[in-house]
């Protein structure tokens, strides 16, 4: 896949993105899907879960040699702490208690936050939001990267620098494009990270302190589950800008990978989305899509016509409004 000229710009569009309409001429053909627009509580045990065995791996690792430790932040703590932040994104969408509980959701993110040793849930909820009523929004949707991004990362070296710095990048972004004033939920969110991470190093010390960080930093840049991070929305086909990923990753990632399903419907567990497939299969099965991560991180990298600058752009009108 691929086009035949390498970009010097984003793809402007001046047309809506797609998922409204589909979403509605699926669910009045379709009208069952709006069964499955429920929580998923089994995402509760499935996170409390996962934070045990991290907080069991912190204390394993206290005593090893370093090369272990660095061993181990990768093979595990990265995927773990990958799948975690989809957790988050699967919260931030009220999946875990359900909207008329969407307090119990920010809560219960800032918990599954903890093993990453970063504050992280609250303001991607936030920014989240925008992604999925601004798709490609200008100056809305700090998924887009900037112009500095597309002009400075396009020779194959820098793209593969691009994705080892990718969680860097999504830090700073939203302090780049779309800067937003510190909510209250936000400095607790903060506060009990740093209050989590003083009594982890007091406990076990530096050696679980660099498992917990490096994990988190390893597992969302040159790691095969990040791949997703440009499966979802890089245009490898020009006029197509969501695509999905059917592979065996989803069962590490919440099915993240159903992502043209995800944007249809955004209130749908992920656990549902593979269902939501099968009961509109006329509407997903032509569309474009992938099954490996690790080969779309190889073409990105290796295709000269493929950059940062790979994204549809929109330039919105109207009021617009944000969390």
């Amino acid at each position: 896949m691929g086009n035949t000229v390498a970009r010097e710009d984003f793809e402007w569009v001046y047309t809506d993105q797609p998922h409204a309409d589909r979403r509605k001429e699926i669910l009045a053909k379709h009208p069952e899907i709006k069964a499955l627009m429920k929580p998923d509580y089994n995402l509760i045990w499935v996170v409390v879960l996962m934070v045990l065995a991290q907080l069991t791996a912190f204390y394993l690792v206290k005593d090893l040699d370093w090369k272990w430790v660095v061993f181990w932040a990768y093979v595990f703590g990265s995927c773990i702490s990958h799948s975690m932040t989809l957790a988050i994104h699967e919260i931030s969408h009220n999946s875990a208690f359900g909207n008329s509980k969407a307090m119990w959701n920010r809560w219960f993110g800032i918990f599954a936050n903890l093993p990453l040793g970063l504050p992280y849930s609250i303001s991607f909820k936030r920014y989240h939001m925008d992604h999925h009523r601004y798709l490609g929004g200008d100056g809305i949707d700090v998924d887009i990267p900037t112009n500095f991004e597309g002009w400075f990362f396009c020779t194959r070296f820098r793209k593969f620098i691009w994705i080892v710095l990718q969680p860097f990048f999504y830090a700073i972004r939203p302090l780049c494009i779309n800067p937003k004033p510190i909510t209250r939920l936000e400095l607790i969110n903060l506060l009990a990270q740093l209050i989590f991470d003083v009594v982890i190093y007091y406990l076990w010390g530096v050696k679980s302190m660099f498992y917990m960080l490096a994990g988190s930093v390893l597992g969302l840049g040159l790691h095969p589950i990040s791949g997703h991070f440009i499966a979802e929305h890089y245009m490898f086909l020009k006029g197509h800008e969501t695509y999905s990923y059917y592979g065996p990753l989803n069962l590490l990632t919440f099915n993240v990978g159903y992502h043209n399903e995800h944007h249809d419907f955004p209130n749908i567990p992920g656990k549902s989305l593979p269902l939501v497939k099968k009961i509109a299969a006329e509407y997903y099965d032509n569309l474009p899509q992938y099954n490996s991560w690790i080969k779309v991180l190889y073409d990105f990298v290796m295709d000269d016509t493929i950059s940062p600058y790979s994204r549809m752009k929109r330039k919105l009108k109207g009021e617009v409004k944000q969390d």
